[in-house]
């Protein structure tokens, strides 16, 4: 009999969170799943590991026993570390981050936990997909993103990805009869336009609410946000190495060694 692929799961809106609830019950279809996610929600920490305080990793029982669960103190990066240093026996086949309570398309996946704890699993030279749902409540509705879950993992896992290389996955919140299917993207350009509300405390000290709202400056077709706006589930490769190979040459003529 085969052996059934070991799958390592984390996320970034904390462990008992219900995007992580349904990864897990469709990845047990799939593989031998290992759960190792915050103990708190770490949403928006991007890449950030722990170095100035202590990390802890607890076993836990959540729902069932059919996985072994562990609820970890840091980022969903050091959930990854440890979990490959020091959960697992051996290097998992697989690693997915999620599902994200909100949108990582186009700038978002800079900032976003989920997409980081992916892209470490990456930098490990692991196969690795981050998915998200565009909805930002706690009790959203996931059931339409339980087939892509599925049918993008069992491909990863059979297909592989290049080293350097994971897949961010976003998924339109409507019906899953309303899915047109699914649409291989690049980055959309956008960004988010951001102001501070400024108050003040009781004791008279300024403080400061990070708001804004998210314009897409791409008119593109191919673009993440272009499918996600006419309901298909968008997948964009993203690798690790920011470097801008295309500038090195215009940076060489420069001629900055005098």
């Amino acid at each position: 009999m085969a052996k059934k692929p070991l799958i390592l799961v984390t996320n970034d809106d904390g462990i008992n969170a219900p995007g992580l609830r349904t990864l897990i019950e469709v990845l047990n279809t799939i593989g031998d799943i290992v759960v190792v996610a915050p103990d708190s929600p770490q949403s928006g920490m991007g890449h950030a590991i722990t170095l100035d305080s202590t990390l802890y990793v607890e076993r836990v029982i959540v729902d069932n026993e059919k996985q072994e669960e562990y609820s970890c103190s840091g980022t969903p990066a050091d959930c990854v570390k440890l979990g490959i240093r020091e959960v697992l026996e051996r290097k998992p086949d697989l690693c997915v981050s999620g599902i994200n309570h909100g949108s990582n398309s186009s700038i978002n996946v800079i900032y976003s936990g989920t997409m980081s704890a992916a892209i470490e699993a990456g930098i490990e030279g692991i196969p690795a997909i981050g998915f998200s749902l565009l909805n930002y409540k706690w009790n959203a509705d996931f059931s339409a993103a339980k087939r892509y879950v599925k049918t993008i993992s069992e491909m990863v896992l059979k297909h592989g990805l290049p080293n350097g290389i994971v897949l961010n996955v976003n998924i339109p919140d409507i019906s899953e009869k309303n899915i047109k299917g699914i649409k291989i993207c690049r980055q959309a350009k956008a960004n988010w336009v951001e102001e501070f509300d400024k108050r003040k405390n009781p004791q008279g000290k300024d403080y400061y609410w990070l708001t804004g709202k998210f314009v897409n400056l791409d008119n593109g077709e191919d673009t993440d946000e272009w499918a996600l706006e006419n309901g298909y589930v968008s997948v964009v490769p993203v690798q690790f190495d920011l470097t801008a190979h295309h500038y090195i040459q215009n940076l060489n003529s420069w001629n900055l060694n005098g």
